[in-house]
């Protein structure tokens, strides 16, 4: 029983991490100007996806990886710059939509040039599973964790050390103050796509060598994302990862024990529930206006 709860508990937390970089990306631009991004998804398929297309075309994987984040991130930032730049201010169902619909046009897109065909990464560090009181850990869900581990460490430090995370968290807290104090509220809006479409790249890529990549699997990664974010509560970067574990915690330990038909749901029942009995996420995060 504990091997079967082990075993669980190591494929949640590894999907659950991508959920949480996901989340983290959703965090980045709702911080920014309380936009929620529907196309986040989009970019953790974009960085899986360019990684394939990279190693296959024959550059190091290094490289290859490097390029599937930075490629993403200038896709982030001509969205922000052609999608929601012209509109800024605009009533929230208008938002939803514009999202929504460049969520459509980069999977249309993807669909064209690489197919509909589902993908493979090799893992980082080989096959050889290593074994942990009966359970089984892949040697990249290890790298999942560490990199995500990382991540959450170096944007910390950028927040609470750097003058450019400090204005990024002035902006959230206040965004007409940000600009009375000579903050560029613009740039820091520019800036968090880019961050946030690279937070999602990296997921992708990461995720990819366990379970496959096509150009529709940014859809539930993204929904799963959103469900973490709002878990943990819109606005908290610790809500927003400890969100995305729970969420792949719960969907692994409900395909274990209960059935595997009913993985996707899982995450969907739980945002309902949190919805109803506490609207502002586990963390207490702000109150929504745009959703």
């Amino acid at each position: 029983m504990l091997a079967q709860f082990l075993q669980f508990l190591f494929s949640g937390i590894t999907v659950g991490s991508t959920y949480a970089l996901a989340a983290l990306g959703f965090t980045l631009i709702y911080n920014a100007s309380h936009v929620i991004n529907f196309a986040q998804g989009e970019f953790i398929m974009l960085g899986g996806m360019l990684a394939v297309y990279f190693t296959h075309s024959g550059l190091p994987l290094l490289l290859a990886l490097v390029l599937a984040i930075a490629l993403p991130a200038i896709v982030g930032l001509v969205m922000e710059k052609v999608a929601i730049e012209p509109v800024k201010g605009a009533e929230p169902v208008t938002l939803i939509i514009i999202t929504i619909g460049a969520s459509l046009v980069l999977r249309g897109l993807v669909q064209i040039w690489l197919g509909k065909g589902t993908f493979s990464l090799p893992a980082f560090s080989g096959e050889q599973p290593l074994h942990v009181l009966g359970a089984t850990l892949m040697p990249q869900s290890l790298w999942v964790l560490g990199v995500t581990a990382v991540v959450v460490c170096c944007l910390w430090y950028f927040f609470a050390r750097t003058l450019l995370g400090k204005a990024m968290l002035a902006t959230s807290c206040n965004r007409v103050a940000a600009e009375l104090v000579g903050i560029n509220t613009d740039g820091v809006l520019f800036l968090s796509f880019a961050m946030s479409a690279a937070l999602g790249a990296l997921g992708g890529i990461l995720v990819t060598p366990i379970t496959l990549t096509s150009y529709d699997a940014g859809i539930m990664l993204g929904l799963k994302g959103f469900v973490g974010a709002v878990l943990g509560g819109l606005g908290s970067g610790l809500g927003a990862v400890i969100g995305g574990l729970m969420v792949g915690v719960l969907e692994a330990m409900g395909a274990g024990y209960i059935s595997s038909s009913y993985k996707d749901a899982m995450p969907f029942v739980l945002i309902l529930l949190i919805l109803f009995f506490r609207p502002s996420g586990v963390f207490g995060g702000k109150t929504t206006d745009r959703v």
